[in-house]
C-alpha cells in the first residue's frame, strides 16, 4: 500500500513499510526511509510507486485554474470530491492527486480550510488579489527595465523624477531604490555612482551642496518678508577716520579701527563694530530666520549669508560711508599701558577698507622698522607694537612658535587657486590681538552689570559655550564672549543685544541665564560646528578638483602619523597604504592614483622619501602643536 502525503509545504508518495495509530513507516522509490504523521496522509493508492508524482504533476498543469474555481462553488470541499465533480466520475488517484497539486498551488483561489479541505476565494477578494499580483507583476518588469537602462548608464525618466530622494533620503521600499541597488550590485558600485555614470548629477560640487542644503536649508535659502528697525536719530557721529583689514573676498565688514594722538600724548585706539542689532528687532521676522540660521555659511566660491544683503549693507562698515557702531576705546600709553577704556554706541566714519593681498607688500615683518609709504604704515606699526604687548598680557608671546599656514580658496567659473599664507603676520596679529581685547572686554562689561551674554570658555583643554563669565585658558584672558561679527553670527548679535541694554540703560533683551538665550546658545554651537564641517568637507572637495584641474600625476607629502600624511602646499590629509614606517615629519614623494571628487577620495602610492626628519622636530615640520581655540579669532575668516 501507498500513501500520498504532504511534507514541508509539498507533496510526496512513498510505501508503508509499518503503521501505528498516530505514524507510520514509509520508504520512498529512492529507498530512502523516513516517518511521517498519519494526520499527513491525503490518500493511499495501490500500484506502482514510481512515476506517481510525475504524471500527478503533468496532469496538474493540464488542469484550469479558472475552470476549477468556478466549478467548486461556496461550501467547503475536499480535494477528491472536486475531482469527481470535474472528470465526471470516479478518478483515478493520480487524477485526485492532480487536484490537490493543484489547489495547492492557487492558493489566492482556493483557501486551505482543513487536511485535503479547501473553499473558494470571494469574487471581489480573488479579483482584488488576481489585480495586485498584475501589479507586482508589471512593477518587476518595470524594474527590470530600470535596471537595464541604469546598468548600461541611461537615466530613466522614473529615477529622473525622484532623484532628489534617491541622492539624499532614499525611500528602501520604492521601486526606483530596489531597481538602483540592484543595478549597482551588477556593476559592484555604489548607488551614487551609477546614479552618476548615468548622467543624474550634472555637478558633482552642487551634489554635495545639495546635501547640506537639504539638511540645514530644507526651505530654501531665500529670506522672508522683513522691516529693519527705524534706526535712533540722536547717535553722536566720532571724529575718528576708521579702517578695516579683511580678505579681499569679504562683503560683510564687522570690524574697523581708528588710532588718535590725544593732547596728553597717549594714543587713543578705537576698535568699532558694526551695529546691525539695532536694526533688527529681537523676535521678528527676520530675527527668527537669523536664529534658525545662526551664522552665516562659508565655502569656496560662495556663502549663505546669515543676514540678507539689504540688512547687511546698511551696517556694513563700507568704505566712504558713516555707519553705526559699537566702539570700545582703549588710551594706550607710550609703553602700550592701557590707562582708560569706556564703550559707546555711535556713528563712525569709514576711510578705508584695507586688503590683505594689497596691504602685505607694505606692512610685513620686513617693513616693521622704515616707512614703506603706505598712508597708514605709522598707525598700523603701533597696533602692531600694542598688539604684542596684549599678547604678552595674555602670557601667550612667543616669537619661536611655528606658526600654521592658512588657506584660502578663489573660485571662478568652476576654477580654483588656493593660496597659503603663513598665520601670524603682523596683520594677522593686529586684528587678532584687538578682536581678543574687545571680546574680553565687552564680556567683563556684561559680567559687571550681571546681564546674561555667551561665552567661550576654556577649562582643562576643553573648549565649550557657556552664559557665564568664565575663563579661556587657550586665550589667556578671564572671559571671551563672541562680539565682534554681529553680521556673521548670531551669537555675537545676541551679545550685542546685551551690551548696548547697558549702555543704553535699557532693560536686557535676554534675561539672565533664560531659556531663550540658553536655547540660542545650545543651537548656535551645534549649528557652528556643522556648518565648520561642511566647509571643511568643501575645502576638501576642491583640493581634489584642484589635482585633477591641474594634472597633478605626483606630490609632496609629509608623514603625519603611521600612514597618514598631509599634502604640501594643500589643507588636505590622506592615508596611504603600503606607505613604509617613517618618522612624523618626514616628507615623502607620492603619485596620484585615483581623484575621485563624488567619493571625495584619494588614492595615492609611495614613490621615494626625500627628506627623514627627526623626532624633535617631527611635531614642528607637521603641525602638530597644542592649538587655542582658534576658531574664537576672527582674523582672516573667508568670507
Amino acid at each position: 500500500m501507498n500513501v500520498f502525503y504532504e511534507e514541508d509545504g509539498g507533496f510526496k508518495v512513498a510505501s508503508i513499510m509499518s503503521e501505528a495509530d498516530s505514524s507510520m513507516q514509509v520508504e520512498a522509490s529512492s529507498g530512502k526511509r523516513s516517518k511521517i504523521k498519519a494526520a499527513n496522509v491525503l490518500m493511499r493508492f495501490e500500484g506502482g510507486l514510481s512515476g506517481f508524482l510525475e504524471a500527478a504533476q503533468t496532469e496538474a498543469e493540464t488542469l484550469d485554474t479558472d475552470f476549477l474555481w468556478e466549478c467548486c462553488g461556496e461550501p467547503e470541499f475536499g480535494f477528491e470530491s472536486l475531482a469527481e465533480e470535474y472528470y465526471g466520475g470516479k478518478p483515478s488517484r493520480q487524477q485526485a492527486a492532480a487536484i490537490a497539486i493543484k489547489l495547492h498551488g492557487a492558493p489566492m483561489y482556493f483557501y486551505r480550510k482543513g487536511k485535503g479541505l479547501y473553499k473558494a476565494a470571494p469574487d471581489e477578494t480573488l479579483k482584488a488579489a488576481l489585480a495586485g499580483v498584475e501589479k507586482k507583476r508589471q512593477q518587476a518588469e518595470l524594474m527590470a527595465t530600470i535596471t537595464a537602462q541604469l546598468v548600461s548608464k541611461q537615466l530613466p525618466d522614473s529615477v529622473s523624477a525622484k532623484l532628489d530622494q534617491l541622492l539624499y533620503a532614499p525611500d528602501k521600499n520604492a521601486m526606483e531604490w530596489k531597481a538602483l541597488e540592484q543595478a549597482a550590485g551588477e556593476l559592484k558600485k555604489l548607488p551614487v555612482q551609477v546614479l552618476h555614470e548615468a548622467g543624474a548629477i550634472p555637478s558633482i560640487h552642487d551634489y554635495h551642496l545639495g546635501a547640506f542644503l537639504r539638511e540645514y536649508f530644507t526651505h530654501g535659502t531665500a529670506f522672508p518678508e522683513f522691516e529693519l528697525a527705524t534706526l535712533p536719530d540722536d547717535l553722536p557721529v566720532s571724529d575718528v577716520h576708521a579702517f578695516s583689514i579683511d580678505d579681499s573676498t569679504t562683503t560683510e565688514i564687522d570690524d574697523a579701527l581708528s588710532v588718535t594722538l590725544l593732547p596728553n600724548g597717549n594714543t587713543q585706539v578705537g576698535i568699532h563694530i558694526a551695529a546691525p542689532a539695532l536694526g533688527v528687532a529681537p523676535r521678528e521676522a527676520l530675527d527668527h530666520e537669523v536664529m534658525k540660521r545662526l551664522s552665516t555659511v562659508y565655502m569656496p566660491g560662495h556663502k549663505i549669508t546669515m543676514l540678507p544683503e539689504t540688512a547687511i549693507r546698511p551696517f556694513s562698515l563700507d568704505a566712504g560711508e558713516t555707519k553705526p557702531a559699537l566702539s570700545l576705546y582703549l588710551e594706550v600709553t607710550a609703553d602700550y599701558s592701557i590707562v582708560q577704556q569706556h564703550s559707546r554706541l555711535e556713528l563712525v566714519q569709514i576711510a578705508h577698507n584695507l586688503r590683505h593681498d594689497t596691504l602685505e607688500p607694505y606692512f610685513n615683518e620686513n617693513t616693521l622698522e622704515t616707512d614703506s609709504g603706505h598712508p597708514l604704515w605709522q598707525p598700523l606699526v603701533f597696533l602692531f607694537h600694542f598688539a604684542e604687548s596684549l599678547e604678552k598680557a595674555r602670557g601667550k608671546y612667543d616669537p619661536t612658535k611655528q606658526q600654521p599656514v592658512d588657506y584660502n580658496f578663489y573660485v571662478t567659473d568652476g576654477i580654483v587657486s588656493i593660496i597659503n599664507r603663513q598665520r601670524g603676520s603682523p596683520m594677522d596679529k593686529l586684528v587678532a590681538e584687538l578682536m581678543i581685547a574687545a571680546n574680553s572686554q565687552w564680556g567683563l562689561l556684561l559680567a559687571e552689570h550681571e546681564v546674561s551674554g555667551i561665552y567661550r570658555a576654556q577649562n582643562g583643554g576643553k573648549v565649550y559655550m557657556t552664559t557665564k563669565a568664565e575663563g579661556h585658558q587657550g586665550l589667556g584672558v578671564a572671559q571671551y564672549a563672541w562680539c565682534t561679527s554681529p553680521l556673521r553670527r548670531a551669537v555675537d548679535l545676541i551679545n550685542q543685544r546685551q551690551i548696548i541694554s547697558v549702555l543704553t540703560l535699557q532693560a536686557p533683551v535676554y534675561a539672565a541665564h533664560g531659556d531663550e538665550i540658553v536655547g540660542h546658545m545650545r543651537n548656535f554651537d551645534q549649528t557652528y560646528n556643522a556648518y565648520n564641517e561642511f566647509q571643511t568637507r568643501m575645502e576638501r572637495y576642491w583640493c581634489l578638483q584642484y589635482l585633477v584641474q591641474e594634472n597633478i600625476q605626483e606630490v609632496e607629502a609629509t608623514v603625519w602619523r603611521e600612514n597618514l600624511v598631509r599634502l604640501s602646499g594643500l589643507p588636505y590629509m590622506t592615508k596611504v597604504h603600503a606607505l613604509p614606517v617613517l618618522k612624523p615629519g618626514s616628507k615623502v614623494q607620492l603619485s596620484v592614483q585615483k581623484v575621485d571628487t563624488l567619493l571625495m577620495e584619494l588614492e595615492c602610492k609611495f614613490l621615494r622619501l626625500i627628506e627623514d626628519t627627526t623626532p624633535d622636530n617631527a611635531a614642528a615640520e607637521t603641525g602638530d602643536t597644542p592649538q587655542v581655540d582658534n576658531t574664537s579669532v576672527d582674523v582672516v575668516e573667508n568670507a
